[in-house]
């Protein structure tokens, strides 16, 4: 350890203020002189001597980021996460005894499935929660809908499934989506994610029946939580108020800051959603982006880009209300990891961490069974 980090390790909180999401302020050790330390895209940069002239990372630097990781270790171990877990088949369905033995399978056509014996009530049964009266397997279900969200067309994720042995069709894969997608929308929503206080807002551009729509989207900061979208005909014009409204009413609160393009109707729903009177509960919102400076929306233009690979392959939604986009948000926020968030899943940093190797079968059996 040198002298600088030494150093660091005696600034306390008190020595360091918030002046906004990037930019703070540390106390000299040695005067009573105050530092400006600001967030940029390759770190932080100090206003002292050290930093401005000589080109080293200061004490100053150190101590406040060694600050922010102790308040970002207490807010973690303070977070109550919702875990859900793969359902439990030990017991008989019938009741609920813990005595129960395997008893054979189940054949049908196009596959098997284990049958239980109950030694209490002597009754047989078999378990596939949610999957029931289906002709594939939940494995073969779940893996369509998953090669379909991380970027191939239906006909491609049907001619990956011959591979596997699974004979069908591109529609009856839609049918799939369409059908799970919304049982577990509406599980989910019922659990509350977790989010930062900082929030992105921005739109893209994709086809509707070949017509020209937009999707608004809204991004937690810290978790990369995809938390509302909303489908609109035009740009600057359409009222995005719904979208805020829904986004309060998924996280529970409102945020502290928004960071948007500055487009006027951001300006206006946030005007008269989310500005008041009180100091105390005004929500900031930057509207001026840089992109090669300590103000940007990296992170929402990351989600951009995840939204227009997709967009690409399917070339044009059917309607407004297609479950795809919902289909997207869920892929997006509860199965796949993110390399930006050590490897997991927004959810997961959210709060909400879904067991299983298979997330999906996770996910739909408790959706049916709830």
């Amino acid at each position: 350890m040198n002298f600088r980090e030494q150093r660091a390790q005696l600034i306390t909180d008190d020595q360091i203020k918030k002046i906004d999401s990037y930019s703070y302020k540390v106390k000299s050790q040695s005067s009573d002189n105050w530092y400006d330390v600001v967030s940029t895209e390759s770190g932080f940069v100090c206003s002292c001597p050290d930093s401005k002239f000589r080109k080293v990372v200061c004490k100053h630097t150190i101590g406040l980021e060694i600050s922010l990781q102790i308040r970002k270790i207490v807010e973690e171990t303070k977070q109550e996460q919702v875990i859900i877990n793969p359902v439990d088949v030990s017991c008989c369905k019938f009741c609920e005894s813990q005595n129960v033995i395997k008893k054979g399978l189940r054949k049908n056509k196009n596959y098997s499935i284990q049958t239980f014996q109950c030694k209490d009530c002597k009754k047989k049964f078999s378990i596939n929660i949610g999957f029931e009266k289906m002709r594939a397997t939940p494995q073969a279900i779940t893996a369509s809908m998953n090669l379909y969200f991380n970027g191939e067309s239906l006909r491609h994720v049907a001619d990956s499934m011959k591979l596997f042995g699974v004979k069908v069709t591109h529609q009856t894969i839609h049918n799939w989506i369409r059908k799970y997608i919304g049982l577990m929308d509406d599980y989910l929503k019922s659990i509350t994610p977790q989010v930062s206080e900082k929030w992105y807002c921005d739109e893209i551009f994709l086809k509707i029946k070949g017509d020209r729509k937009y999707l608004y989207a809204m991004l937690d900061d810290s978790s990369r939580f995809w938390i509302a979208s909303q489908v609109a005909n035009t740009k600057y014009t359409q009222d995005v108020r719904p979208l805020f409204k829904k986004s309060q009413e998924v996280a529970g609160k409102k945020p502290k800051t928004l960071v948007s393009d500055g487009a006027r109707n951001f300006m206006e729903a946030h005007k008269k959603e989310w500005w008041t009177r009180y100091v105390e509960e005004k929500t900031e919102h930057i509207r001026h982006i840089h992109f090669k400076g300590d103000k940007n929306t990296n992170k929402m233009e990351r989600l951009n880009g995840e939204i227009r690979d997709r967009e690409k392959v399917m070339r044009s939604l059917k309607t407004d209300d297609s479950p795809i986009i919902t289909g997207m948000q869920i892929h997006h926020n509860f199965i796949r990891s993110h390399m930006g968030i050590e490897g997991k899943t927004p959810s997961e940093k959210a709060g909400i961490k879904v067991n299983g190797l298979n997330k999906w079968i996770t996910i739909i059996q408790n959706a049916s069974k709830r």
